[in-house]
């Protein structure tokens, strides 16, 4: 069997890895600068801060194809399906 229809099949029977917690909180944080950055009007109020956090639906996953090494944070924005 050639390698690439092997490691296909590894992926397809293997659950997902769990991330560590470490880098969710990393993430967060990271996440939480852009934002202030972007809007200065959060600054002073950590509810919206953390609603706009939320609005933008942190997912986090694994890399799983050719160059992606690590945790993958995706966003997803409000609205797009």
């Amino acid at each position: 069997m050639k390698p690439a229809f092997l490691q296909f099949l590894k992926r397809a029977f293997h659950a997902e890895p769990k991330l560590h917690p470490v880098e969710n909180g990393l993430a967060k944080r990271w996440i939480k600068q852009r934002l202030l950055v972007v809007f200065p009007e959060l600054r002073n109020n950590p509810a919206a801060l953390e609603q706009a956090y939320r609005t933008l639906n942190l997912e986090p996953r694994l890399g799983t194809e050719e160059g992606e090494k690590g945790a993958i944070f995706q966003l997803t924005v409000p609205g797009e399906d």
